[in-house]
């Protein structure tokens, strides 16, 4: 199963989130299954794009309610740890996409980096990881850039 987590900010740009949408449409075409927050902005944009090809988007939730999650999901998880969550969105995808953010998405890219993933940035923080085991973290200029280069790390994972 190919699993690709997409991170980034609960309130964004117009432009932002037609990137994350295109993301979206990429990940859903080339068979991925899609792993977000689930909530606003990036979440919810990229949550779009998936829908658009028919996809499959899984929204794991701070909260318990599983209406919570944004209308466009495939299937909600209502997890009830709060920001603690961002761990299992970094740790559901074999690599992580992160477009824009703050700090829940900063958080979400050091826990993919701690467990020795790739976090491929468009318009996100950049990190330098410096220590034995962590992961790769890589700068993309478009949508189809990010998508090409998940694809080909999670399929040598």
């Amino acid at each position: 199963m190919l699993n690709i987590s997409v991170i980034g900010g609960s309130e964004i740009p117009p432009e932002t989130c037609a990137i994350a949408r295109e993301v979206g449409r990429l990940l859903a075409k080339g068979g991925a299954t899609v792993f977000c927050g689930g909530l606003s902005g990036v979440m919810e944009c990229v949550a779009i794009g998936v829908r658009e090809e028919n996809g499959l988007v899984i929204g794991i939730l701070p909260g318990m309610d599983p209406d919570a999650g944004n209308k466009y999901l495939s299937a909600a998880i209502p997890t009830g740890l709060g920001y603690a969550r961002n761990f299992l969105v970094a740790r559901a995808g074999k690599v992580v996409i992160a477009i824009d953010g703050s700090t829940g998405t900063l958080s979400e890219a050091s826990f993919a980096l701690t467990e020795g993933k790739t976090v491929i940035s468009i318009g996100s923080y950049e990190i330098t990881p410096n220590k034995k085991g962590e992961g790769r973290f890589i700068k993309a200029r478009t949508p189809q850039e990010a998508v090409e280069l998940a694809f080909q790390i999670a399929r040598e994972r």
